[in-house]
């Protein structure tokens, strides 16, 4: 399964170019315009599935700034700021990762 499986490839295409610009990544509004805040539970978890690179269960800083890389290949890197808010505001339990309940429970809120 792949991420346009699960999301429309145009909102992923305009979620992309509403961050092209560095430092310009907002996870939430990321979430919204992709389609992902609307996507159900199991929709979620598929799709942190996909994102998780390695399968390990969770999703670590070296993966998560390759966050966009994960929607398209062409996309670019996360600067190591979004990176770093992105993974604050994500990890709730502070172990320096993110995993599935967190992530969910981020797209959502």
């Amino acid at each position: 399964m792949s991420l346009t499986d699960i999301l429309s490839p145009s909102d992923i295409a305009a979620a992309l170019r509403d961050c092209q610009a560095p430092d310009s990544f907002s996870p939430k509004k990321f979430f919204q315009i992709s389609g992902m805040s609307k996507k159900t539970s199991s929709q979620l978890k598929e799709i942190f599935r996909i994102l998780d690179n390695d399968q390990s269960g969770f999703i670590e800083e070296d993966e998560l700034k390759y966050f966009l890389q994960r929607f398209e290949c062409g996309a670019r890197v996360l600067t190591t700021s979004e990176t770093k808010t992105f993974l604050a505001a994500a990890d709730h339990d502070g172990d320096g990762k993110i995993g599935a309940e967190e992530f969910q429970e981020m797209v959502q809120s």
